[in-house]
């Protein structure tokens, strides 16, 4: 890199800085904070809950999945999430900004107190606080990764800053400054995605070798079931991405929360099922045609880094890698957010009832917890070797965890669950989370499919079971509850005045 790509790379700054200084001027309390005051268009909400949902991991460790194993990525990975988010557009996605409109929530976790009881939530709460701190920490070893790549800089001193400018913005705008940076930072990816297909293509001989280029692969690179990842394992984690990418990953939820109706949030998460559909075809093509441009690499993870530093003039370099770097801002600076709303709404209230009556904080708490959670994930990133690695992390923890602490919330939204209560919730969750456990650590040998789907099957079912077993009635706040979650107000309205005028004619 040169001056060129340092100065693609300090005009990025000042855009986050720009953005999120005009987002400080729309926090006045925490829903702003938290929830965007409910006032987020769904244009920029799906296409912010389409960037928070992956991060620089896909230029490393879904890169090396690429380059070993071909087209099997976008399989397993993109077109699930697009299908999930399109069938959550209809069952979850405007339930969650319905909920924000019955029950004034600013955290995803809210609810779960009226929906189930208090004990629940704080199991669901802390449990959620945990894994996802892991999981953030894991996305700043990514960064470093790429970051050490193209600069050569050390990759403590890359998480190191990739935090710092994160902590900025997240702690300053709040959920403003996430969607509008996600939005600017989605145009930056555009621009730099295509220039490395045309790159590639170059390489390759012209745009009609992109065609082509599967004859040349590796064997095996065109299939869809290939290598570990099996159909079981496709299915399994598409169960799992339909719980995490509707909400039971937190910070999605909050872009359907900061949605003014439920019509808003559906169109938001079909914007992003589209873009999950369509995008990732782009990222991943010169993923794909790496093999044949560096053969042999010892590190797959660093195949689409070399490939940018090869086959780009300068600038262009540095525009690809503030892609990248984005794409781990995105979703920690989300996921942050997300974080610090649960802390501060659901555990905060209960730990210190006096200082946080009825969940109340002020933005100085909430900024000073999105500065402990950040500086704690950067603590695990450094040190995300001990824990197995990136993928290790993003793949068999976050992965085989999600499960047991989604289905009770996001289950718990649909009429159809409405028997299944506390109870059957904390089972679900303490079945869910031992299985893991057990088939991660006591059974040695087994596959990666079965150690992820065990827990969240054996969590759905116990959380069914206890549904169909439960004898005693359900709250009447609960059926109030569910009830408010199936239409929009303003429908309810409309159909009441349809009834109306039919009656009366």
């Amino acid at each position: 890199m040169n001056g060129f790509d340092y100065a693609v790379m300090a005009l990025y700054a000042v855009m986050i800085v720009s953005i999120t200084l005009w987002a400080m001027r729309r926090v006045g309390s925490t829903k702003d904070f938290f929830a965007a005051g409910g006032n987020m268009p769904w244009w920029l909400s799906g296409v912010s809950h389409h960037m928070s949902g992956y991060s620089a991991a896909v230029f490393v460790a879904y890169a090396a999945v690429a380059y070993n194993y071909g087209i099997t990525i976008y399989f397993w990975w993109a077109l699930p999430i697009s299908i999930a988010v399109f069938i959550g557009s209809f069952l979850f996605a405007p339930r969650w900004a319905r909920l924000r409109l019955h029950m004034n929530i600013e955290s995803p976790m809210e609810y779960l107190a009226t929906r189930y009881n208090v004990p629940t939530q704080q199991v669901l709460a802390w449990s959620g606080v945990l894994l996802k701190t892991f999981d953030v920490g894991a996305k700043w070893a990514a960064i470093a990764v790429i970051i050490n790549v193209f600069t050569g800089l050390n990759p403590v001193a890359g998480i190191l800053i990739s935090g710092g400018i994160s902590l900025f913005y997240t702690m300053m705008g709040g959920l403003w400054a996430d969607a509008c940076n996600d939005f600017g930072q989605f145009v930056v990816q555009f621009v730099a995605a295509i220039v490395m297909v045309a790159a590639v293509a170059a390489q390759l001989g012209g745009l009609g070798e992109l065609l082509t280029v599967w004859d040349k692969l590796p064997a095996g690179h065109a299939e869809v079931v290939q290598g570990p990842y099996t159909m079981g394992f496709i299915l399994a984690y598409f169960l799992i991405y339909t719980l995490s990418y509707n909400g039971g990953t937190w910070n999605l939820a909050q872009r359907f929360i900061a949605s003014p109706r439920g019509k808003d949030a559906r169109k938001a998460a079909l914007l992003s099922s589209v873009l999950y559909l369509v995008w990732p075809l782009v990222l991943f093509y010169p993923m794909w045609a790496a093999p044949l441009l560096h053969p042999g690499l010892a590190d797959p993870s660093k195949s689409y880094s070399l490939m940018a530093m090869s086959l780009l003039p300068h600038g262009l370099v540095g525009l690809v890698l503030v892609a990248m770097f984005t794409h781990t801002l995105s979703m920690t600076s989300s996921d942050s957010n997300a974080i610090t709303a649960v802390v501060t709404r659901d555990i905060l209230p209960r730990l210190f009832p006096r200082k946080f009556a009825n969940g109340r904080a002020s933005l100085l708490v909430a900024r000073i917890t999105v500065l402990l959670f950040i500086l704690t994930t950067l603590l695990i990133a450094i040190n995300a070797s001990h824990f197995g690695g990136v993928l290790e992390l993003l793949i068999i923890w976050f992965g085989g965890l999600v499960g047991p602490i989604s289905i009770p919330m996001l289950l718990g939204l649909l009429p159809w669950f409405r028997k299944c209560g506390s109870t059957a919730a904390i089972v679900s969750w303490c079945i869910g989370v031992g299985s893991f456990f057990v088939v991660k650590f006591l059974l040695p040998g087994m596959s990666t499919t079965v150690i992820i789907a065990t827990p969240v099957l054996l969590s759905f079912v116990s959380y069914s079971l206890g549904g169909f077993l439960r004898r005693r009635p359900v709250r009447a706040e609960v059926d109030e509850l569910l009830l408010a979650l199936n239409q929009d107000q303003d429908d309810e309205d409309e159909t009441l005045a349809s009834s109306v005028l039919k009656h009366n004619g």
